[in-house]
């Protein structure tokens, strides 16, 4: 496997499960994961090379670490979704039964408890979507950071 390819797995993964975890994924409400991911891969195309990395490659890994984020997510969120699904319907009947929740947060409770796999499609589309954005952005901003100088050659005059 190339190093461009690992690099990109690697970031890619990096962002689809810790996206898909129910309690990290919540620093991703601002794309950190996402972001994160395409600066992992940006730093990891850079280490594999010796001549400096264009922001061309990094934007382009970003990208495509985005839509391996987004298909990680969905693999991982399957398995965690079949888990969590009877808590879900525990917590949507708690609070059909109070009188102190207004009918509609209930409803609503119901219907998300009730759809693993609609959850699962529409969490894939929205990363998807932001995955390609937000990670292109973390790849830049890896590219800029990591970004080796040009290597000097004997008989070059500064």
């Amino acid at each position: 496997m190339s190093s461009r390819s690992q690099a990109i797995l690697i970031g890619g993964t990096f962002t689809g499960v810790l996206s898909a975890l129910p309690i990290v994924s919540m620093a991703n409400c601002c794309c950190l994961w996402v972001i994160g991911g395409g600066v992992i891969t940006a730093y990891l195309l850079q280490q594999g090379q010796t001549e400096p990395i264009s922001l061309a490659d990094v934007s382009v890994g970003g990208c495509l670490a985005g839509v391996f984020g987004a298909v990680v997510s969905a693999v991982v969120s399957v398995p965690i979704q079949l888990v969590t699904q009877p808590l879900q319907r525990q917590v949507a009947d708690l609070l059909r039964g109070n009188a102190a929740v207004p009918p509609e947060v209930a409803e609503m409770v119901e219907q998300l408890s009730g759809s693993g796999v609609a959850a699962v499609l529409f969490g894939f589309m929205i990363m998807l979507v932001l995955g390609m954005i937000f990670s292109t952005l973390g790849g830049l901003l890896g590219g800029v950071v990591f970004r080796r100088d040009r290597p000097e050659v004997a008989g070059d005059t500064p």
